[in-house]
Order: C-alpha cells, then sequence, then structure tokens
C-alpha cells in the first residue's frame, strides 16, 4: 500500500470522494477472493462511522426539540410563578433548568462528534479508496497482459489461416488442371473410370454395388447354360427327323 499511496494519494488532495460503502457498484469491482480481511476491516469501520453519524444527528434533532419544549415549559411555568411561587413550582423550574443543562451537554457533546466524524469518515474512505485503485489497477495491468496475448495469438492464427487459404486455392488449381489435362489426354470414359478409384465415396458405392453385380452374373451364367441345354435338344430332334425322312 506504500507505493498505493505514493501514487494516488495526491490525486486525492482537494477532491471529494463519495462514500463507496454506499455505492453498490463498488462491490462489484472485486471477486470474492479479492475481497480481503483488509478491505472487510475498513468497509465495517467505515458503515459503523456512517452508522454513528446518522444516530447522532438524529439525535440531535430529538435534544432541540426536547429543548425547545424544556424552554416554553420554562417561560409558562415562569409567567405563574409570578413574585411568590411555591415549592412545588420551584422544584419544577429546577428541573427543567437541570433538563435543559443536560440537552445542552449533549448537544455540545454530539455537536464536536460530528465535527470530528465526517473527517474520520473522510479518511477510511480515502483509505478504501487506495485499495480498490490498487486492485483495479492491477487487475488491469494483468488483463492488458492478457488482452496482449491474446490478440498476437489472433494475429499468428490469421496469418496462418491467410496461408491455408492460398494453399487451398492453389491444390484447387492444380487438381482442376490435372482433370482438365487428363480429360483432354484420355477422354471422358476412361477418367470415370479412374474417378471410381480414386473417389472414396465412388469406390465404396463401387463395393456395395458388387454383391448384385456377382448374382447378376450369375444369373446370366445359368441364363446361358439354359439356353444351351435347350439348342442342344432342338439340334438333336432336327437330326433325327432328318435321318427318318432319309431311310422312308
Amino acid at each position: 500500500m506504500a507505493r498505493a499511496d505514493d501514487k494516488f494519494k495526491p490525486a486525492l488532495v482537494g477532491k471529494k470522494i463519495p462514500i463507496l460503502t454506499l455505492d453498490h457498484k463498488w462491490h462489484r469491482l472485486f471477486t470474492q477472493s479479492e475481497f480481503t480481511p483488509e478491505l472487510k476491516g475498513l468497509e465495517k469501520n467505515l458503515n459503523d462511522l456512517l452508522k454513528r453519524q446518522a444516530k447522532l444527528n438524529t439525535e440531535s434533532k430529538e435534544l432541540k426539540k426536547l429543548k425547545k419544549k424544556l424552554m416554553d415549559d420554562v417561560v409558562l411555568l415562569a409567567d405563574a410563578m409570578g413574585e411568590h411561587p411555591t415549592k412545588k413550582q420551584d422544584k419544577e423550574m429546577s428541573e427543567h433548568k437541570r433538563l435543559i443543562e443536560e440537552c445542552n451537554e449533549k448537544m455540545d457533546a454530539y455537536e464536536e462528534e460530528l465535527v470530528e466524524l465526517p473527517r474520520q469518515i473522510n479518511q477510511l474512505n480515502n483509505q478504501l479508496m487506495l485499495i480498490t485503485m490498487d486492485i483495479c489497477y492491477r487487475k488491469l495491468r494483468q488483463s492488458t497482459e492478457e488482452l496482449s496475448e491474446i490478440d498476437e495469438w489472433i494475429s499468428n492464427i490469421r496469418r496462418e489461416l491467410k496461408k491455408k487459404v492460398v494453399r487451398k486455392k492453389e491444390k484447387e488449381a492444380v487438381i482442376a488442371r490435372l482433370y482438365a489435362y487428363m480429360h483432354d489426354i484420355f477422354g471422358a470414359e476412361v477418367i470415370e473410370l479412374f474417378d471410381m478409384e480414386y473417389d472414396p465415396d465412388q469406390k465404396y458405392a463401387k463395393k456395395e454395388a458388387e454383391p448384385d453385380v456377382r448374382s447378376a452374373l450369375e444369373r446370366g451364367q445359368t441364363s446361358q447354360t439354359e439356353n444351351g441345354n435347350a439348342l442342344e435338344n432342338s439340334t438333336q430332334a432336327e437330326t433325327k427327323k432328318e435321318d427318318e425322312t432319309n431311310n422312308g
């Protein structure tokens, strides 16, 4: 705190700082871990002084009202006493004067304390502000350093991304040229056959289709066998018929 005092205290000279503990935004400046016992202690002491000040102001007003009433009663009592007061009137007058004197003493004491309290409140409030500024500027420095690191990381990623985009376009251009040359040299039908091997999706589709192709081939072979048998039977029948004709 010594360094914070040296840095910030001169800036507080002649400045009226709002009471921090009365501002709910002040509490939002700190995390739970940052709200140290020192801060809690200063907050409690400052709030106690504020409560004491409010109590003295209220009691001072009540004392002024009581004193005024006593003074009014004394005037009325003096008029009633005349030149020959009774013992009871003398006693009442003495009691009123005693109560007025007590009011004066308490009011003097309250006034003296009320003069001192603002100075004490301002002193504690300034201490609280210095600690607050120290914590906040420390957080600002840390956040600024982290922000610089993040900015640098983003810049590096952007540069790398630009390189990758350029590389991607180059590869796309190479692929486009290769396909164009291959189509011109080998023709579309040949290229399509090779695309079945090159394209993973097409290769997968080809594998899926293989069982159907085998089935079709097997069906074709069976049909050919049946056709061959029928042809052989027909040929034998025609040969037999020719023999019978010749013999006849």
